[in-house]
């Protein structure tokens, strides 16, 4: 008994944004993991029964995506308005019967109209209440708790091999039946979570002020900063480079949770086994995940536009690496150049907008931001399937892909602090220097 309560004891210590951020984790777990991590698994079971062509199947990802992407702003609008909480309850249950109806397709159309409401669902209950939650609740670490949820997504890689293993030993529609349920369970925990009421203002800035005095790159050290509205963000240089870059490296991402299996598995490819394919999705996802962790933490101590800049160059090596890759070791390469690229940037990029935008706002600002985010996600699938269909290969296209990173090394580069607007100066300039006004006689 004694040693229960002291377990409790410690588990109220514990500040309940970790526990915010936690919970944003699993909740990227089962939003992405399955039908993002593994969405190339489960197209090659689909091409397997059905027998459509590679743009007709991989081209679903960006038609679901589409709907995420174009209602992005209102999906951040009402997480500003109704809470979290509430988001992820009604997305996860969206997300949950859209796997189950999934599951029942015998059509193209049916094939396509399952996938958009599932993603659908993901998309209004997923990421962006997720991320909304922990910038509110995390201003004082907020590269770390994010890179949390971030690594969330990564860790839904793990459930590659078991997918494979359902896929192959109960069949495709069986394995999405199951992880539709799983999602139906999960939306109502996860809400729980997220619906405790935030601490007021004051005791939030003491808690920023305690624990940012000796960061240079985190939180605003005077407390909280200014909260940007959404018509400001969009009048600063930082939204838009912070956008266009996330957009042209998620191109990449984009196109390999799509066809990654394939190109793995391809003759003309890397010409792995299935297993030997799933092994390096796990190395690829265990590599991302390390680098979400260590990224986080070393974007509150960095400049974190340099840091960006070097991490999508070493995507962007990835990439290339996968175009030629011909053999089982060139395949580990690309897991271990990929994970640290994609892995490493991805927190600190999130974080950007919650240390230049502030808390009051953040859903709105990152839905808008995610639309051309989603655009690189949401086109490059079908592209990407399509110029598979008429050159037979992947090499051509992968090294575009490798181009959009590099040009993302340099528009990051662009998006420098904006100013609070009330300031007078221009909203796209330099860094804030704040110096504590002179004392009187």
């Amino acid at each position: 008994m004694t040693t229960l309560a002291s377990a409790r004891r410690r588990t109220r210590r514990v500040y309940y944004g970790w526990w915010v951020s936690i919970a944003g984790a699993f909740n990227m777990v089962v939003s992405s993991g399955p039908t993002f991590q593994a969405s190339s698994v489960l197209f090659r079971a689909i091409e397997d029964e059905f027998g459509w062509s590679r743009a007709a199947i991989t081209g679903v990802a960006s038609f679901g995506r589409f709907g995420g992407a174009l209602l992005g702003p209102v999906e951040g609008w009402l997480t500003d308005t109704f809470g979290s909480a509430k988001m992820v309850l009604f997305g996860f249950t969206m997300g949950g019967l859209g796997l189950i109806f999934f599951a029942q397709v015998d059509s193209i159309v049916t094939y396509y109209a399952a996938f958009f409401i599932l993603s659908l669902g993901f998309s209004i209950g997923g990421f962006t209440p997720s991320m909304a939650a922990v910038n509110a609740w995390m201003p004082h670490r907020r590269a770390p708790a994010m890179s949390f949820v971030i690594a969330g997504s990564s860790a839904g890689g793990f459930l590659v091999p078991a997918i494979v293993w359902g896929i192959q030993n109960h069949g495709w529609r069986d394995t999405v039946t199951v992880v539709g349920i799983v999602t139906l369970v999960s939306g109502p925990i996860l809400a729980r979570v997220l619906a405790k009421r935030l601490p007021d203002p004051a005791s939030m800035s003491r808690l920023v002020r305690r624990t940012t005095r000796k960061r240079r790159y985190g939180a605003q050290p005077g407390g909280l900063g200014h909260d940007f509205t959404p018509a400001e963000a969009l009048r600063t240089r930082a939204f838009w480079g912070i956008s266009i870059t996330h957009m042209l490296t998620n191109f990449s991402v984009g196109a390999l949770s799509a066809h990654l299996f394939f190109q793995l598995t391809a003759d003309n490819g890397v010409n792995l086994s299935d297993q030997a394919a799933g092994t390096i999705v796990v190395m690829q996802t265990l590599i991302a995940f390390a680098a979400q962790i260590t990224g986080g933490a070393v974007g509150d101590r960095v400049e974190k536009r340099y840091a960006v800049a070097v991490l999508v160059l070493i995507q962007a090596a990835g990439l290339a690496v996968l175009a030629i890759a011909g053999n089982y070791w060139m395949g580990v390469l690309f897991a271990l150049l990929w994970g640290v690229g994609f892995g490493g940037r991805t927190p600190i990029l999130h974080a950007m907008r919650g240390d230049y935008f502030g808390r009051k706002h953040f859903g709105t600002i990152l839905g808008m931001s995610a639309f051309p985010m989603a655009l690189g996600m949401t086109i490059s699938p079908f592209i990407v399937g399509r110029v598979h269909d008429l050159q037979g290969t992947y090499e051509t296209v992968l090294f575009v892909l490798a181009g959009a990173a590099f040009a993302a090394s340099v528009t990051v580069l662009l998006a420098t602090r904006p100013e609070p607007p009330q300031s007078g100066r221009p909203t796209a300039g330099r860094r804030v220097v704040r110096v504590a006004p002179a004392r009187r006689g």
